[in-house]
């Protein structure tokens, strides 16, 4: 087994994309590629500041040196090659960040390649040695091609960008990105600190419900499970499910979440990393029995449903006051926006409650990501534009779309339900990011269908939780055995 090991945030670009396919709204995300070669000689830039205007003619030269002037440092000549990923926020977006940063980087000249297919576009240049200078593209798409370089160690560090000042700006990138978005294995593919992928825009997941029917009955939001199995007996008096969930699929964040509450973040990498008897541990098995404790309380048609053509049947649920917590990503409400609803419907949203007593709810976080290939031509003026990418100009124009940099304080700038949805990390939620470590395939082996899919097992009674729980274990040991 090889000391590093590569992770694939699995489902990642489920978010990434404007999340609105598979599972019932996730978009599954990326591709492969060849080895990289050596990296070519960095195109250096001139910081030679322009000369500075007055912004008023005096007659006085202290004054005149004192005045408003521009400080716009010029670059030399060259074209930067940025390939993006078309998601569910579209291609406008990028056109536009590309326009902003060449106006503040004269000399500079992008050369944009944007595609829904993005892999299939720029794959076969850089099989002939021709490389993007950034890539977005997300780990967790088909063609794996971010996976498949990350593999072939040919993917650069980005560690010193985020050490870099935000052009235009006067802080350094690190401080500009929310806490926990940086340690993560979502970012740090090699488990050895260093940051290889930058996170892009975010979508956090947690519970959604209908926050005008809880004020209605005069029902608090629980914030302990405890609250949560209370809530559930008082509203089975009235005919109302506490829960429903569009897929067994979206049980991934659902689970990422529970298992960083029980354990903490070491105990999620091990679990991610697939550690001998991590699954049958304390902790996991607060997780395996909590999910079978839901499944008590879950509203009875759920199961039927749970699948790609009648998801939006359990999302419905909750817009009908029929259960009242569902598991999914801040995409819903785009989703279901057409959707009949009860009079005075309300979304809420909240992070999955803490397993342990005391403990801080958590929520699981997708996000897109950027990267510099190890053979890109242009890596200084590779590294200022992912740098760019976390100015608040550039933030500004993604939010237009709906794309959400992951910026701290970035909520306030929102408005309606987003401001309630992404300040969720504002308002106390632990974050939690990464996914399963890669493998050599394993034939009949996935261990997120054992994870996952088998709750809809669960909540028929055709398993046991004790019976998943040792299945879990099984594969993880078979997955362990395949670490590359």
């Amino acid at each position: 087994m090889k000391s590093k090991k590569v992770v694939s945030s699995l489902l990642v670009a489920a978010m990434a994309t404007s999340l609105l396919a598979g599972c019932g709204g996730k978009d599954a995300p990326q591709d492969s590629a060849p080895q990289a070669d050596t990296p070519a000689a960095d195109t250096k830039t001139d910081t030679t500041p322009a000369p500075a205007e007055s912004t008023e003619k005096t007659d006085d030269a202290e004054n005149t040196a004192d005045a408003e002037s521009t400080d716009t440092p010029t670059y030399e000549e060259q074209t930067l090659k940025v390939a993006a990923f078309e998601g569910g926020y579209g291609a406008d977006m990028w056109s536009e960040v590309v326009k902003a940063f060449e106006a503040s980087h004269p000399g500079v000249t992008v050369e944009l390649t944007i595609d829904k297919k993005l892999e299939d576009v720029i794959s076969p240049a850089m099989k002939a040695g021709d490389y993007p200078d950034v890539v977005h593209l997300a780990t967790g798409r088909e063609a794996a091609l971010t996976e498949t370089l990350t593999k072939e160690n040919a993917l650069l560090p980005l560690t010193d960008v985020l050490d870099m000042t935000v052009p235009g700006e006067d802080v350094k990138v690190k401080d500009k990105i929310i806490p926990g978005f940086l340690d993560t294995l979502a970012t740090n593919p090699y488990g050895d600190g260093v940051t290889y992928y930058a996170p892009m825009f975010y979508s956090p997941c947690g519970l959604f419900y209908n926050a005008g029917l809880l004020k209605e009955k005069g029902w608090d939001v629980p914030t302990t499970w405890e609250e949560m199995w209370a809530l559930g007996d008082t509203a089975a008096e009235e005919g109302i499910a506490l829960f429903t969930y569009p897929t067994t699929g979206y049980f991934d964040a659902f689970t990422y979440a529970a298992l960083a509450s029980a354990g903490g973040s070491d105990f999620f990498n091990s679990c991610m990393t697939y550690e001998d008897g991590i699954w049958e541990s304390e902790n996991a098995t607060k997780v395996f029995d909590l999910v079978g404790q839901l499944a008590k309380y879950t509203e009875g048609t759920t199961v039927a449903n749970a699948n790609n053509d009648n998801f939006t049947k359990n999302q419905q649920l909750i817009l009908d006051n029929k259960a009242i917590f569902c598991p999914n990503g801040t995409w819903l409400p785009g989703e279901m926006a057409d959707a009949p609803r009860a009079d005075g419907f309300e979304w809420g949203f909240m992070a999955i409650p803490a397993v342990n007593a005391g403990g801080a709810g958590c929520s699981f976080c997708w996000f897109e990501q950027m990267w510099i290939p190890a053979a890109a031509q242009n890596q200084d003026m590779a590294k200022e534009f992912v740098a760019y990418m976390y100015s608040d100009e550039a933030a500004a124009i993604f939010a237009k779309s709906t794309a959400i940099q992951p910026i701290t304080g970035v909520s306030e700038s929102l408005e309606g339900d987003n401001k309630m949805f992404y300040s969720i990390y504002d308002n106390g939620a632990t974050a939690v990011m990464g996914g399963f470590a890669s493998t050599a395939p394993v034939e009949g082996v996935n261990m997120l269908d054992t994870l996952c899919g088998t709750v809809n097992s669960i909540v028929s009674g055709d398993k046991t939780v004790a019976e998943w729980q040792a299945a879990v274990e099984e594969v993880s040991d078979k997955l362990r055995a395949a670490m590359e």
